[in-house]
């Protein structure tokens, strides 16, 4: 580049072997852009924690999915988040993130984060969301969340044909149920598991418990 020609700008943010390295100029300039994660809008502060739990969960995706968990949108709080770093024992999980865990039949007694983490990746397993960040403003708001929802589908359809590759893709949180029919009808290369029909519950729902359902769901889809 000649000394009088204008400065190169900077590309999006990458993530590094090392701590995850945002530009000083993507910090700076990210109001009005939309995150490539949720398409929501991309503050600063989105986008760091972003690249941050971006960083956590690839360290732990496994070459070869069995079992993809697709949820709705990503939790609030770091420690609902299953791949979040920090901290050393199992018994720190919360929320969705433990949740997740008593589904599959992984036991956090005893164990740390990343023996658990470890588990669940040689298990096969791997979670990710239709909105891979928490949702911004009050959750409740339901055509708003249906509506990023189904404008995502698409590019989540996309990246789990041609990168993700599982055996089966398994919709969890029943926030997916505005689009779970819209999900049916998407090219993903796999079949999609649901409970009767609907996304499974993480959380209980009267009879038999929603853990239960989806551990017999699992069994039957990988014995068949």
């Amino acid at each position: 580049m000649g000394e009088h020609g204008p400065p190169p700008r900077q590309g999006r943010g990458k993530l590094q072997a090392g701590p995850t390295v945002v530009t000083t100029e993507l910090m700076t300039s990210s109001s009005g852009l939309a995150c490539d994660g949720c398409g929501q809008a991309a503050s600063a502060e989105h986008i760091a924690r972003r690249l941050r739990r971006l960083e956590w969960t690839t360290r732990y995706r496994p070459v070869h999915i069995n079992t993809l968990l697709l949820g709705a949108f990503s939790p609030l709080r770091d420690e609902d988040f299953l791949y979040a770093g920090g901290g050393e024992g199992g018994d720190e999980f919360r929320s969705e993130a433990a949740q997740i865990l008593d589904a599959v039949g992984i036991s956090t007694v005893g164990k740390t984060r990343d023996t658990i983490h470890a588990e669940f990746q040689r298990a096969g397993f791997f979670l990710t969301h239709v909105l891979e960040c928490p949702l911004d403003g009050d959750p409740a708001r339901g055509e708003t969340t249906a509506a990023l929802l189904a404008g995502r589908l698409q590019t989540v359809a996309t990246r789990i044909r041609r990168s993700l590759k599982p055996k089966r893709v398994m919709a969890i949180t029943e926030e997916l149920a505005p689009v779970v029919e819209d999900i049916l009808a998407l090219d993903l290369g796999c079949p999609v598991v649901l409970d009767h029909g609907k996304p499974f519950r993480l959380e209980g729902g009267g009879g038999k418990s929603a853990a239960e359902r989806l551990r017999e769901a699992l069994a039957i889809s990988a014995s068949g």
